[in-house]
Formats: C-alpha cells, sequence, structure tokens
C-alpha cells in the first residue's frame, strides 16, 4: 500500500489556564510534532497565542499557505479564555482558506495520556469557581460528560463506581485519592489525534461550537444586577 502523504495541522488550545499551540503533522504512523508551546498565562490569552503560533510555524519551517487544516480546542472552558482561542482559529483558518475542526479537550487529555489497561478514567480541568470540568472514558472511548460539578458533587455521584485513573489538577484528583499535575492540558499532537479520522478522510468542516457547560460570567453579573433593582418583597 502506498503511504499517503502527511497531513499538516496547526493545533491550538485555550480552555484550560495555558495557552496550547503547535505544528503536527499526521502520518501512517499517527501525528508527530514538528513544533509546539505551551505557556500558561490566563490572563494574557489572546496576546500570547497569536506571537505562538507565529513561533512554532517558524520553527517548524512551516508557511501558513503550507498547511491543510487548523484543529481548534473547544472546551470545555471558561467563556473568556476559551472564545480567544476558538475566535483566533477559526479566523485563522478563514484566512488561509483552511478547514477547521474542533475537539473536546478533555477528550484531547484523555487521548495524550497512557490509557489503563481496563477500567475507567476520570479527565478534571478547573472550571473555577471551586468546580471542575469531568468526564469518564473507557479505553479511549467518551462514557460521560463533559459535565460541570464541584468537586464534593462528584465525588458523591461516583462513589459507587471504581476508576483505574484519575487525570487532572492534584487539588481535584487528591479528592479521589489519586496523584495529579500541577497542570493538565491537551497537547498539540493530542488534538491532532482526537481530529485525525476527519483530517484523514478531508472531511468538510462544521462550524466550531464552544462548550462552556454554563452561562458566561458577564451574563450572571447582568442579572445579578437586574434583580438588585426589582422592589424587595415585604412581609406582613
Amino acid at each position: 500500500m502506498t503511504a499517503q502523504p502527511p497531513i499538516r495541522a496547526l493545533a491550538l488550545d485555550t480552555a484550560t489556564s495555558a495557552v496550547v499551540t503547535g505544528v503536527v503533522e499526521l502520518r501512517d504512523e499517527g501525528p508527530v510534532t514538528l513544533a509546539e508551546r505551551i505557556v500558561t498565562d490566563q490572563r494574557r490569552h489572546a496576546e500570547v497565542l497569536t506571537t505562538l503560533m507565529r513561533d512554532v510555524l517558524a520553527e517548524a519551517g512551516v508557511a501558513g499557505d503550507a498547511l491543510d487544516a487548523v484543529v481548534v480546542g473547544c472546551g470545555p472552558g471558561p467563556f473568556t479564555g476559551l472564545r480567544v482561542g476558538m475566535a483566533t482559529g477559526a479566523a485563522y483558518a478563514d484566512a488561509l482558506g483552511l478547514p477547521a475542526y474542533g475537539v473536546y479537550t478533555l477528550d484531547a487529555i484523555d487521548r495524550g495520556t497512557p490509557a489503563p489497561e481496563a477500567g475507567t478514567r476520570l479527565v478534571l480541568t478547573d472550571a473555577r469557581r471551586r468546580e471542575v470540568y469531568w468526564a469518564l472514558y473507557e479505553a479511549g472511548r467518551r462514557v460521560a460528560g463533559p459535565a460541570v460539578d464541584s468537586p464534593d458533587t462528584l465525588v458523591a455521584e461516583l462513589a459507587g463506581r471504581t476508576l483505574s485513573d484519575v487525570v487532572g489538577e492534584s487539588r481535584f484528583t487528591e479528592r479521589f485519592g489519586a496523584a495529579g499535575a500541577d497542570l493538565v492540558t491537551p497537547t498539540p499532537a493530542s488534538l491532532v489525534a482526537v481530529a485525525a479520522e476527519r483530517l484523514t478522510a478531508r472531511a468538510p468542516a462544521e462550524p466550531l461550537t464552544p462548550l462552556y457547560l454554563r452561562r458566561p460570567d458577564a451574563v450572571e453579573l447582568k442579572d445579578q444586577k437586574r434583580k438588585s433593582l426589582l422592589p424587595s418583597a415585604t412581609h406582613e
């Protein structure tokens, strides 16, 4: 069988507290990273992302018009950070006439972590407001989630379930009796791996849809202000 030419993709994700971007070649043997940057700077996602995109393209020696696609992490993630990556990825793909493929960030984190031989894996990321985004996986297949809950609620919900692996930041994984890491993010290669079937099939791109799982902070604050203007109830 004749080997297929590699597919070059720019991958990016801003659904966590890190900005992730890289250039990846999808080859017959799987995704191969040509260049990547993972930088923790959640307050400056917009400023950092475009600079990192330029850096990884230069390091990989790949011009924008030599790319075949853009792969973007669509969350779940906090509103402000997530929309930066998605808007940037969509605009970049549109400017170059490239298809953009969206993938779930939790799926990419699972794909980028060696899977347990058997059992159920829990993947967690920080949702802020003392909550976590989570999903369950078995043999690389998502079987529950993505969803958002407080750690206490999630511990209670999964109390009767045996977990063979928990992936996430230590302050969350310790609630399940598991070791964790200081920061857990997808990688450019794992983002591309999740989109591999669509990339290989040259599937038509679909609009990128962000997965927030709750309303943005600005809306909630507006709602709170509106409620504060309502007349208070009087009691006889």
